[in-house]
């Protein structure tokens, strides 16, 4: 069996680059895949995003509503099986919870409440603080048998964010109630994904003298089996001496060019090993049933042969780095038997309404398709047009009268559907009028119509230029373009003459709606042509103003003093005295200072700071 952990940064984008769910899932090769930091909302969560055959999916998203955490963490745990029902694979879990505290409502399996929740363990804690610390979709667990799997996301905080450092105290305090009660149970435990933490200084590429006195690393060290604790840190159980092992580096420095990052995903296991034996002292489950621990490199965003230079950086503007922040860690298992028969728990995203939808009636689904295909007239006719829209010009050409094209209400969840009396006056083709022709002639040239004012409103953007000096008028003449063709001093934004010509030769042996027609087509040709020309000395404009600003910009730049390089402007974004200020630094990527081709820590602020902000 391999487990593997992945803080993917972004579920979406990692199916993007790979092509696809399945095309990311079958890249590991694994049975169980535990991701990180999806950034789902639960409105968001589709089928195409969480599920796929050959595999049952266990989600968690966030439930707050707190600004800067909707749409933020989330975690996913895919489950590669033969069968969702009535299988014996151990992969496949016999019960599975959405977060750590039991709390959450969808953490319930056909058989109640999980049997590894006890109530009394969490006696410190009040409700809310339960609650909270599940709100953010942070811990899904799963039930395989033989070991309980939780696949967490912990809590990112600052050096002086109180709030946060407050939040993530608790979480871990929690998940350490939680994962005491199991082992007492004699339960084998496995914790994997991004704890954002790194236990030692080895763990860590910028490791100071006061490193491992962090209250979090203190705690992560003492849940070690060398420390006392039940939890043994699978990686390095493996590799106890091997450094530069990270899984995790800064976005904008470039820092994996230089492999200057920390280790902070982790696998840890706890529980003796699965052989029936009364000498079990020399047996452990990672000497037992752990064949290999790795991190997967080859999942790193920087990839060397894919640039010109392996030392250039340049700010990111040379080097394209597709994929996740981090590298996903795995850990293969063997000797893990099969267990008895099952299906997949009910938490499984096969089950769940908002990602396989709401089943319909046959009534409500014949009755949206013929809703679907009308319009209602305001005078209570029925029109059948092929595509209907709403219209908010009447239509003057025939009459007074009005077409409302609003289309009628969706079924909702609760099964609301469209009453048939509503559609039974005219819903056959005997109903539509001897007119009805001539309407649905109008009503579609007034929808292109409608549908080209709005396209060309949105071709009206200010310039470049516009911001730096008075708007200089771009009209040349269009109202009268129709009328007035004699003029030889043509602009160069009016349309040739021979268009010209063409438009104005109209047959008035023709009746007077042709007129009409033939008129309405000259003036959108004539639009047409303008808003080209238009565009064009838009684009114009703007690219001269863009090279100014760039000469201005190129001439401001300051030279780093260790490479006499080009830097790069940043902006702060860590809230204090210094927040939104604009500085320099070297634009090489980040790595150890003793290498000579890596920045260099030029720094220079760009402007000094307005005392009034």
């Amino acid at each position: 069996m391999k487990i593997v952990s992945y803080n993917v940064n972004g579920l979406r984008q990692r199916i993007t680059q790979f092509g696809s769910l399945r095309n990311l899932l079958n890249s590991f090769d694994a049975d169980i895949l535990c991701f990180q930091e999806t950034k789902l909302s639960r409105q968001d969560v589709t089928a195409d995003l969480v599920m796929v055959d050959g595999y049952e999916s266990f989600f968690s998203c966030t439930r707050t509503s707190q600004k800067g955490r909707t749409g933020y963490s989330g975690v996913i745990t895919f489950c590669r099986v033969r069968s969702a029902f009535s299988s014996n694979e151990a992969a496949l879990p016999l019960a599975a919870e959405e977060g750590f505290t039991g709390l959450l409502c969808s953490s319930q399996t056909s058989e109640g409440k999980l049997p590894f929740f006890m109530e009394e363990d969490l006696e410190d804690f009040s409700k809310d603080e339960l609650l909270n610390v599940d709100s953010e979709g942070r811990c899904v667990v799963t039930d395989h048998g033989h070991f309980v799997l939780f696949n967490i996301y912990g809590p990112r905080a600052g050096g002086d964010d109180t709030e946060r450092i407050q939040f993530k105290k608790t979480f871990y305090r929690i998940l350490q109630k939680r994962l005491e009660s199991l082992l007492h149970q004699g339960r084998r435990i496995f914790v994997v994904g991004d704890l954002n933490i790194a236990p030692f200084a080895v763990d860590r590429c910028d490791a100071g003298p006061d490193f491992e006195k962090n209250e979090f690393r203190r705690w992560f060290r003492s849940m070690l089996i060398e420390n006392g604790g039940r939890f043994s840190d699978v990686f390095r159980a493996k590799h106890p001496d091997k450094m530069d092992a990270y899984t995790c580096w800064s976005q904008s420095s470039g820092a994996e060019v230089f492999n200057y990052g920390s280790r902070i995903d982790h696998i840890l296991c706890a529980g003796s090993c699965l052989h029936k034996s009364d000498d079990l002292q020399s047996h452990s489950f990672i000497g037992c049933h752990v064949k290999e621990c790795e991190i997967l490199t080859q999942y790193k965003r920087f990839k060397p042969e894919s640039t010109l230079s392996s030392h250039r950086w340049k700010g990111g503007q040379s080097i394209k780095l597709e994929g996740s922040d981090h590298a996903p860690v795995c850990a293969t298992l063997m000797g893990i038997p099969e267990v008895s028969l099952h299906s997949t728990p009910s938490l499984s995203s096969r089950y769940v309404p908002m990602v396989h939808g709401v089943q319909q009636s046959l009534v409500s689904l014949l009755m949206k398709r013929r809703v679907s295909e009308s319009c209602k007239m305001a005078n209570g006719d029925i029109l059948t047009v092929s595509t209907c829209e709403r219209i908010e010009e009447p239509v003057d050409k025939i009459g007074s009268s009005t077409c409302e094209c609003d289309l009628f209400p969706n079924q909702d969840s609760e099964g609301s559907i469209l009453k048939p009396n509503e559609l039974s006056a005219g819903s056959s083709q005997e109903s539509v009028s001897k007119s009805g022709s001539v309407y649905e002639k109008s009503i579609t040239q007034k929808c292109n119509e409608s549908k080209k004012k709005a396209r060309n409103s949105q071709s009206s953007q200010l310039s470049i230029r516009s911001f730096f000096q008075k708007s200089t008028s771009l009209d040349n003449g269009v109202k009268d373009s129709c009328i007035s063709y004699s003029n030889n001093e043509a602009e160069p934004s009016q349309p040739n003459s021979q268009l010209l010509e063409t438009c104005t030769i109209i047959d008035h042996s023709s009746n007077p709606g042709q007129d009409e027609i033939n008129a309405d087509v000259c003036g959108q040709d004539l639009a047409e042509i303008n808003n080209s020309s238009r565009k064009e000395e838009k684009s114009n404009v703007a690219s001269q103003e863009w090279q100014r600003i760039q000469k201005l910009m190129q001439n401001s730049i300051p030279l780093c003093k260790g490479h006499k390089e080009p830097c790069i402007a940043r902006v702060v974004k860590k809230q204090g005295a210094n927040f939104g200020r604009r500085f320099y630094t070297c634009a090489r990527a980040e790595g150890p200072a003793s290498n000579p081709e890596a920045n260099c820590g030029y720094f220079k602020w760009a402007t000094s700071k307005s005392k009034n902000k």
